[in-house]
């Protein structure tokens, strides 16, 4: 009778933390995602001795399409990027070129930037390409946090392993870490300024860190500028735009 009453109770804990984590996980996707989006961006690269700001407008449409056009500073404006589906281009005016960024090219930084090709293209769901466990529980900078465990469900993504401290009031992953199948920590990443937009929470502010790049000081990813839910004409999405 004591086995059975054991091995209940833990079998009810297991379906509630299972519940737990795919209510966490629901809620992340639905702040992070949306049919689409127009954004206004700085990225600001911290170098080992100077930091220089890169301007953008992007323009989103769920996890397919995504059109980059960079503006400033002078030498980066007219940059372009161009996601369909998994097919990424890039195009700069100094060598009048498009370029498909495929294989070990997408792990290439983007503009000297903590950020890689892959980090743009692995946008999808997290509950479509992992699976999840409860981990515990913490507190950063004074916020009550889930842990979860992420674990790739699906093979080739550029990070198979995953932690994060999820926010409990605002369902955002507020610190992550970001792991190689060897188990290496390979990028972390944080948000901040937190703010209720059109219905949903998100972050102004990203930081992303190349754990293996030494000396790195991180990249900030500041959103100026964000509107949801917009109507996007499919003509931006066009492949002859990037040299426009």
């Amino acid at each position: 009778m004591i086995i059975f009453y054991v091995f209940f109770i833990s079998f009810l804990f297991s379906v509630e933390s299972n519940f737990v984590i795919d209510e966490i996980i629901k809620k992340i996707d639905s702040n992070l995602n949306s049919k689409n989006r127009v954004i206004k961006s700085r990225m600001i690269v911290h170098g080992r001795r100077v930091s220089r700001t890169i301007e953008s407008k992007s323009w989103i449409v769920g996890i397919d399409k995504a059109f980059t056009e960079y503006l400033s500073p002078a030498r980066e404006s007219g940059s372009k990027m161009l996601k369909i589906d998994d097919r990424l281009y890039t195009y700069t005016p100094q060598t009048d070129r498009i370029i498909q960024i495929s294989g070990h090219m997408l792990r290439q930084s983007v503009m000297g930037s903590d950020m890689s090709y892959n980090d743009i293209l692995e946008d999808k769901p997290l509950n479509d390409i992992y699976s999840a466990i409860l981990e515990g529980e913490d507190i950063i900078d004074g916020r009550a946090c889930y842990i979860i465990y992420l674990d790739a469900a699906v093979e080739g993504l550029a990070y198979p392993k995953r932690r994060a401290w999820v926010d409990k009031e605002y369902y955002l992953p507020i610190k992550e870490e970001l792991y190689a199948k060897s188990g290496q920590l390979l990028k972390s990443t944080s948000m901040s300024e937190i703010k209720m937009i059109q219905g949903r929470w998100f972050p102004s502010i990203f930081i992303f860190k190349d754990e293996l790049k030494k000396g790195s000081r991180g990249t900030e990813w500041i959103i100026d500028e964000i509107e949801f839910d917009v109507e996007i004409p499919e003509s931006i999405f066009l492949k002859s735009n990037l040299r426009k």
